[in-house]
């Protein structure tokens, strides 16, 4: 099956062999942070941002990622990939609105507020902003993979923080266990989506089945076209906060239209597992690497 990665495959052995190098030349220990940066200021209160830098390192590739809580909680603190800055990578983990602050699409628009934001810093930092990689976890797999597939969609652009000369595309998307169609979660796991306590009914302001519009705006799995940028999914087999079937959907649409997809599934692993396996690093550096030319 095209964009598979089967754990405990001999494929899979043979390449977490092969990048032991890789691992291995990984000597930067050393990292620069920047602490909440602001981006934008909505109603007066400010969106912040870190970043993280690789000392000694002359431009490095970067990666936004967006933090998970069900839309209404967690913090950018919690960067999943804030260990890829010691392979080289910038790494810059954004705040966004929560739902009981602004209905979708606030958080798109804060998502790529924020992209446009560090494409217009990029020289002051220090960082290469030419081939972003964005990543998230949870909902924000679910912001990360909208990010991914709603390139040119002006109803998602949305102004926060201004800075609209710059691109909100991005070049590639890891999506760990994100939402992707709305619609067929409220079919599948209605007490996200039904109920008032629901993260989606929060999200969206109302039962999936009475706003099919809007369910099917906020879902990635409704833009997607061909020149959508490739796509790493990372998901828990034990997963049953977010159900498999979302990835699958989503994973089943990149392939219909010929883009690249892979699907990593970690074994035994629950939703938001830790800590990083090898054959996790394996598959998030080989995307990092190709999908920002290093």
């Amino acid at each position: 099956m095209k964009g598979l990665f089967k754990f405990g495959s001999m494929v899979a052995l043979l390449m977490v062999a092969g990048l032991q190098g890789m691992f291995a030349r990984a000597a930067l220990s050393e990292v620069e942070s920047h602490l909440d940066l602001k981006f934008a200021e909505i109603g007066g209160k400010p969106l912040l941002l870190d970043l993280h830098l690789p000392k000694g390192l002359d431009k490095p590739p970067l990666v936004m990622f967006i933090h998970g809580g069900s839309w209404r909680a967690g913090s950018r603190k919690r960067c999943k990939l804030d260990w890829v800055v010691s392979h080289g990578f910038a790494v810059a983990s954004i705040d966004y609105r929560f739902s009981q602050q602004a209905l979708f699409p606030a958080q798109i628009h804060d998502c790529k507020g924020a992209l446009r934001w560090l494409r217009a810093h990029a020289g002051e930092y220090g960082y290469d902003a030419s081939n972003v990689i964005v990543a998230g976890s949870s909902a924000g797999g679910h912001l990360a993979a909208l990010m991914g597939t709603s390139g040119g969609v002006a109803e998602l652009e949305g102004t926060t923080g201004g800075n609209l000369e710059q691109s909100s595309r991005v070049q590639g998307v890891m999506d760990y266990y994100g939402p992707t169609d709305f619609v067929l979660r409220s079919k599948t796991h209605p007490a996200k989506t039904e109920t008032p306590d629901g993260s989606v009914f929060q999200l969206l302001g109302g039962k999936v089945s009475e706003n099919l519009d809007a369910a099917r705006a906020a879902s990635p799995i409704t833009y997607v076209t061909k020149d959508d940028p490739p796509l790493l999914i990372l998901h828990g087999a034990n997963d049953t906060t977010v159900k498999m079937d979302q990835t699958e959907v989503f994973r089943d649409r990149y392939q219909a239209e010929g883009l690249e997809v892979n699907l990593y599934i970690e074994p035994n692993g629950k939703h938001g597992w830790s800590p990083v396996s090898d054959l996790e690093k394996a598959q998030v550096l080989e995307s990092l690497r190709r999908w920002s030319g290093k």
